[in-house]
């Protein structure tokens, strides 16, 4: 038996191996990033629109004086 051939070390550049993927597991990939810009984009209207219920209620107070 002869010893197993070592894999040569990767030059640091920073960068991954790239790995082909399937049709399917980039679909899933997508529809991953698609469902965090979703959520994301839900906090942010959450946070606009309790901004919005401040600026409401400030109007309010000012044209009842």
């Amino acid at each position: 038996m002869s010893p197993k051939p070592v894999a040569a070390p990767e030059p640091l550049t920073g960068r991954k191996p790239w790995v082909k993927k399937t049709p399917v597991e980039v679909v899933l990939e997508q529809i991953g990033k698609q469902e965090e810009k979703v959520a994301e984009m839900r906090e942010e209207l959450a946070h606009e629109e309790r901004e919005l219920a401040k600026l409401q209620q400030a109007r309010k107070v000012l044209e009842a004086q």
